[in-house]
């Protein structure tokens, strides 16, 4: 544990303890080493939910918004072109951040590749996406084979691991990108739907991030991880004014997992959503860092073990 961590996890822990006495029974970390490994997930998540606003404030090279260039970075690129007013363009490059993810070995290799048009010119940003998916599709099943050329590091990130390419399944990347345009509705903006979502929910920032949660169930491929993910980074960018009033329990399966371990084995995720909510107030971290301290520390809920991706 970091020396500047030690003093806030000591908070943590009193909180968890008297929690656990006081309002309901936490059984998965009454082991002194299961407790002192969940509150080591959770210190390493809030570095890195903040580490997003860290990378904000930095300067970042213009090459990362270059798909031609190895230094191509969607989240980095998404962050410049907000900078530079282009914010509908910045949460296209949240969905791509999203949908392909960084593979351990390919890193971005298939979100610079299919953005940039395999360096035919110009790219798939959103102006010509939004205009005509039909042709992006079209371009997707062409361009397929060479994707997923051998010898060249391939796949998807870790939470998008089972995704698929394909230009037309009912779940692929072809379908997944029209929908998600459909989703949208242009010529609706990003910017539109999300402050009518703002306004609909009386500007309660937790109740319009629930409402665009679940309108998003018609966006293909997009389960209950990848809408969190996608909603959760839109919301730490500044590009909506909405944050994660739940963990979302129902269709998860680390945190799932973990928030059983955490509260008893037998609890149903209805329960759990709720109790979480109840946890998260009295520890005041944020849903999305308990969410990812849970998916992480039922890995390894007796030794503290950094997982990435």
């Amino acid at each position: 544990m970091r020396p500047r961590d030690r003093e806030f996890a000591r908070r943590l822990e009193d909180r968890l303890l008297a929690f656990s006495r006081e309002k309901r029974a936490l059984p998965g970390i009454h082991e002194p080493s299961n407790r002192t490994a969940f509150l080591e997930q959770l210190l390493e998540s809030i570095h890195r939910v903040r580490f997003v606003q860290t990378i904000r404030a930095r300067e970042l090279s213009g090459r990362r918004c270059d798909p031609t260039d190895d230094l191509f970075d969607p989240l980095k690129a998404a962050m410049l072109h907000e900078r530079n007013g282009d914010v509908e363009e910045a949460f296209w490059l949240v969905f791509l951040f999203v949908h392909f993810g960084r593979h351990a070995r390919a890193g971005w290799r298939y979100a610079r590749e299919v953005y940039g048009r395999l360096g035919e010119g110009g790219s798939w940003n959103w102006a010509r996406v939004s205009s005509d998916p039909s042709a992006f599709r079209a371009w997707l099943h062409a361009h397929q084979a060479e994707l997923q050329r051998e010898g060249a590091p391939r796949g998807f990130g870790n939470h998008r691991k089972y995704q698929s390419l394909d230009a037309y399944s009912p779940t692929g990347t072809g379908a997944a990108v029209e929908t998600y345009v459909a989703w949208v509705n242009p010529p609706r903006t990003h910017r539109q739907l999300m402050d009518q979502a703002y306004q609909h929910a009386d500007r309660d920032r937790r109740k319009a991030f629930d409402d665009l949660y679940k309108s998003m169930d018609v966006v293909a491929s997009f389960g209950r991880t990848a809408r969190f993910d996608y909603l959760t980074m839109v919301g730490k960018l500044g590009l909506a004014q909405i944050e994660p009033g739940s963990t979302y329990m129902q269709g998860s399966t680390g945190p799932l997992k973990g928030a059983r371990l955490l509260f008893g084995e037998h609890a149903r995720a209805a329960h759990l959503d709720a109790w979480l909510v109840e946890l998260e107030a009295e520890l005041g971290v944020g849903m999305q860092v308990l969410e990812d301290a849970l998916c992480n520390w039922q890995k390894s809920p007796e030794t503290f073990i950094p997982f990435r991706g």
